[in-house]
């Protein structure tokens, strides 16, 4: 709309600067209702949505995008703007002055410089500059006084260029970062891209001719400061992008009066041409400005007025060269695709050009191949280390742009959409963060890059780790990204620095880094720096992400979408014939701190500005585990978090929670099935079913146990006598004797329990030894531990370390596989139950007779008879 104001930060209050403006400006759909935008429809004219730029230092510059423009200026320390001097229909064909169509011509594309580099550097002769409709190129000053003799009123017009005649001028990109140094080594410093996609690009400063008046001087008049604009554009010349130039429709028959792929520009001093043919020039520039759009469609291939272009000035390929300039082509008109190309500036020797080279452009000529890794390794030879930073440093000094002989090349690449080809791009970024805009001589991780006589490569310890002399060796290898949003709410990342065609006869293909996929239905603007990715949606929604994705969901949500309601009332507008115009829901620029490692910045929402800043110093405050609840609401009970302000926070509560109740849902659903495949749980659907499930397992639980107490009933029936071979004990001694009964049949008995039984019998057995007899009968249970047999020989085993349990303590003949167990009574489980009890008490009236009369061989007189020791467990071991 043409307004413009600033505020201060500390108070948060609007500056009177701007407010009191009176002028207004008309938008080509008001003017002209019933034709198209962007040269299309009938194709008669040509006209374009208003555009503009701001600069914090210098103020604001408008431009209106319908025939009979007007350029209007404003500065900061102006409280009115003034409007700019236009091309003029007059024309002086001796001088090179073509004669331009003002009533057709309007404003496609304004710059205005954001830092004093590019006005200081061309000695205030470019602060400003504009492209039309027709062609033409404008630059302005924002004033100087008393430089080199010059006095340049603010606003003043200072050169004039006819680039494209009768294309529109689209887009103009300035090298904000310029110095010396760059100007040292010819580097670019602007470029312009017009409505066919062609490129042209400028690496030297205007110069006024000497005949010009000094600063006391009488002022100029208009015409003459006109024709000084026109004689001072020939001083330069841009050049153009091969790769980029029109492509003619094929035309097999010639029909057409005009070649397609040709276009008269102005001429600059250095052809060195006579007075008739830059008045021949001139004649066939005016020729071609006559020509509507509609006749440039019919000429030439890839009409798009729509166009965007990114240009990375700080790309180096070692030979003062490897700028890239990324064209994209939206594929917003009809029949039209989405296409990005990619120009690279390379610079080689006559040699290197002949061959083709498959080497990246990462930085500095490369040295011959080490095994090194990507964050360093061994150090080379002191050797050769030393010849390559002498060749660096000789590089540095001994080069220059003008005096090299080597050939300047265009190559061409594409950059991949991948799947999403048929989309539609609707934004475009670069990274603008402080290190990603310093070429390699300028980098300060790159140490030895320059020349140094006050030190070597090899001077301080630190030469050869903390301080790199080849990109190739930091991690990352400079890599700058760029990004667009699409119109289906993906942001695709590529490299803009990634290895570029072997020859200027190919076109290798380069494929994103990654695709992101937000919850926006379209993607509004962007930014990004090295470290995070912000998009901005149609519908309010601003994320961060993380674009070398360590985390696949955004890193923070900066500002939650709109209300429903107010989503559905814009798709119904984009529904309608006239669209939706000015879209106040939807993120309309986004500004980030030029230090990555700042995270601050700011986001536009319709009529509102909206910004954070967070930093790692205030992560300081949740050290401890304990979460400090914000103050609640007075007068309510609610101790928990207060939602101050617009329900976005609440929304964003809502939100949060929501995401935290699905997760839980699915952890609880993912553990269910987990369980179920592994053991069965809600393994049926039915209640009934799981029940009768459950009941038939308890009944085979059941009859098992059944089956194996039955077992071992008829085990103990069938007992058989021991056979006569196998000694057994005394009916005397024999109530001291108990084994466990064995079977050929394992499977009849439970093993668990006998062994159980086992291990107990041996801790209560008594330590006199066995008589050894020839009878063999069956194992009697004893009534009475007192009865003892007259063949009895008492033998009295002193106390020993060892316990009475041990499995040494019990005698041979207690373990012979004879000794069977003694038959229970047959009857009910209460017999048997009984049986148990009674031979539990006879195996403690053992074991404590076995104690007593261990204490009384202590107080004898007679030597201890120790038992054989042998191996145990426990005490007994030792």
């Amino acid at each position: 709309m043409g307004v413009s104001s600033s505020s201060d930060p500390l108070s948060g209050k609007i500056d009177p600067w701007g407010s009191s403006d009176p002028h207004s400006f008309f938008q080509f759909s008001d003017a002209y209702p019933g034709d198209s935008q962007w040269g299309l429809g009938s194709g008669e004219m040509i006209g374009c949505p208003n555009v503009m730029d701001i600069s914090q230092p210098y103020g604001m510059i408008y431009g209106e995008g319908h025939p009979n423009a007007t350029l209007y200026y404003r500065g900061t320390d102006e409280m009115r703007g003034r409007f700019l001097t236009l091309p003029t229909a007059e024309s002086d064909l001796s001088v090179g002055i073509p004669s331009i169509p003002t009533l057709t011509e309007c404003i496609c594309s304004v710059w205005l410089a954001k830092s004093p580099t590019i006005p200081s550097l061309s000695d205030g002769m470019i602060g400003m500059m504009c492209g039309s409709s027709a062609g033409v190129l404008s630059a302005y000053s924002l004033g100087s006084d008393g430089l080199r003799g010059q006095r340049i009123a603010r606003g003043e017009v200072t050169a004039r260029w006819v680039l494209s005649p009768g294309v529109p001028i689209i887009a103009i990109v300035v090298d904000e970062s310029y110095s010396l140094k760059r100007q040292a080594q010819n580097r670019i410093w602007a470029v312009a891209l017009n409505a066919l996609g062609e490129v042209f690009y400028l690496t030297k400063f205007l110069k006024r001719p000497t005949s010009t008046p000094a600063k006391k001087g009488p002022p100029l008049s208009e015409e003459a400061i006109e024709g000084l604009a026109w004689a001072t554009g020939r001083s330069t010349y841009w050049t153009t992008v091969e790769p980029s130039r029109r492509v003619a429709r094929p035309n097999p028959y010639s029909h057409g009066e005009v070649d397609g792929s040709y276009s008269p520009r102005s001429s600059w001093d250095g052809m060195c041409l006579s007075g008739a043919q830059i008045k021949a020039e001139t004649i066939e520039i005016e020729e071609f400005l006559k020509l509507k759009p509609k006749d440039f469609q019919k000429l030439c291939l890839g009409w798009d007025m729509r166009r965007r272009v990114e240009v990375d000035f700080a790309g180096d390929d070692g030979n003062y060269a490897g700028e890239s300039i990324v064209v994209f082509r939206c594929g917003l008109d009809e029949d039209s695709v989405a296409r990005i190309d990619r120009f690279t500036r390379f610079r080689a020797t006559e040699k290197e050009s002949a061959i083709p080279s498959s080497k990246p452009h990462s930085g500095l000529p490369t040295p011959p191949p080490e095994p090194s890794s990507l964050f360093g390794g061994p150090s080379p030879p002191p050797g050769r280390g030393l010849e390559r930073g002498r060749r660096l440093s000789q590089l540095s000094i001994e080069s220059s742009p003008e005096r090299s002989q080597l050939v300047e090349e265009w190559r061409h690449s594409e950059l991949a959409l991948k799947g999403l080809r048929s989309s539609q791009i609707t934004t475009t970024a670069i990274d603008s963060s402080m290190f990603a805009s310093l070429t390699v001589s300028e980098d300060p991780i790159l140490g030895f890059s320059t020349h140094s006589n006050a030190s070597s490569p090899f001077g301080s310890p630190q030469s050869s780790s903390s301080q790199c002399t080849n990109p190739s060796d930091i991690p990352g290898q400079r890599s700058r990204l760029v990004a667009v949003g699409t119109k289906t709410g993906a942001v695709i990342l590529w490299d803009v620095r990634a290895p570029i065609s072997k020859n200027t006869e190919f076109v290798n293909v380069v494929n994103p880094l990654r695709i992101i996929y937000t919850d926006s239905p379209e993607i509004s603007c962007l930014a990004l720096t090295a470290l995070y990715l912000v998009h901005g949606g149609n519908d309010g929604l601003v994320q961060a992400w993380d674009p070398l994705a360590s985390q696949t969901q955004p890193i923070r949500t900066l500002h939650s979408r709109f209300s429903q309601r107010a989503r559905r009332r814009l798709a119904q507008n984009q529904a309608r014939p006239q669209g939706v115009g000015i879209n106040l829901f939807a993120a309309g620029a986004i500004c980030l701190d030029p230090d990555s490692t700042v995270l601050r910045g700011l986001v536009s929402l319709g009529t509102h500005l909206r910004f954070w800043s967070y930093s790692s110093s205030a992560a300081d405050a949740y050290k401890s585990s304990k979460r400090r609840l914000r103050r609640s609401e007075r007068g309510s009970n609610n101790g928990g978090e207060r939602f101050v302000g617009r329900s976005s926070n609440l929304k964003d509560y809502i939100s949060s929670e929501a995401f935290e109740l699905q997760r839980e849902d699915h952890q609880r659903r993912k553990e269910a099935t987990r369980l179920a495949g592994r053991f069965g749980v809600d393994l049926l659907d039915n209640e009934d079913e799981a029940l009768a499930y459950a009941a038939l397992l308890s009944q085979e639980a059941f009859a098992n146990e059944e089956k194996k107490r039955l077992d071992v009933a008829s085990v103990s029936e069938g007992s058989v006598a021991v056979s006569s071979t196998t000694a057994t004990p005394e009916p005397s001694i024999s109530g001291d004797a108990f084994s466990l009964p064995t079977s050929h049949d394992d499977g009849q008995i439970d093993v668990d329990l006998a062994e159980a039984i086992r291990l107990s019998l041996q801790d209560s057995q008594p330590v006199t030894p066995p008589a050894i007899s020839a009878s063999s009968s069956p194992i009697e249970m004893p009534q009475d531990f007192s009865s003892a047999s007259p063949f009895d020989i008492p033998i009295k085993y002193a106390k020993s370390k060892r316990t009475p349990g041990s499995s040494r303590n019990i005698p041979r003949g207690l373990k012979s596989p004879a000794n069977k167990w003694p038959d229970p009574e047959q009857g009910s489980s209460n017999n048997q139950e009984m049986s148990d009890l009674e031979f539990a008490l006879q195996l403690s009236l053992a074991e404590e007779k076995s104690r007593l009369e261990t204490e009384a061989a202590e107080k004898d007189d007679f030597p201890a008879l120790s038992p054989l020791r042998g191996k145990g467990k426990g005490k007994g071991r030792a």
